[in-house]
C-alpha cells in the first residue's frame, strides 16, 4: 500500500519527476508514494533521481498502461 499516488499517464519530461518531487512533499518520512506514468524516460529518469534526493526507489515495474514506480521518502 502507498500513501500517495500521482498519475502521470500523458504527461512527459520533466512532469513525471516535477509531480513526484511534489507528491513527495506532501508524505512523512518513511511513507511511499506510487507515480503511474507512460514516458519511456522514468526507466532512466526515476533511479537518477531518487539517487540524487536520497529516496528509496522501491520499485520501477512495467504495467499495461506504461509503468508503476513506487519511492519511499527519505
Amino acid at each position: 500500500m502507498t500513501d500517495k499516488v500521482v498519475d502521470c499517464i500523458g504527461l512527459y519530461c520533466p512532469v513525471p519527476i516535477a509531480e513526484a518531487a511534489a507528491a513527495i512533499e506532501e508524505v512523512s518520512s518513511g511513507d511511499t508514494i506510487k507515480v503511474l506514468a507512460d514516458d519511456p524516460g522514468v526507466e532512466s529518469d526515476f533511479p537518477n533521481w531518487c539517487k540524487v534526493t536520497g529516496h528509496e526507489l522501491v520499485s520501477l515495474e512495467p504495467t499495461e498502461e506504461g509503468y508503476e514506480i513506487v519511492i519511499r521518502k527519505k
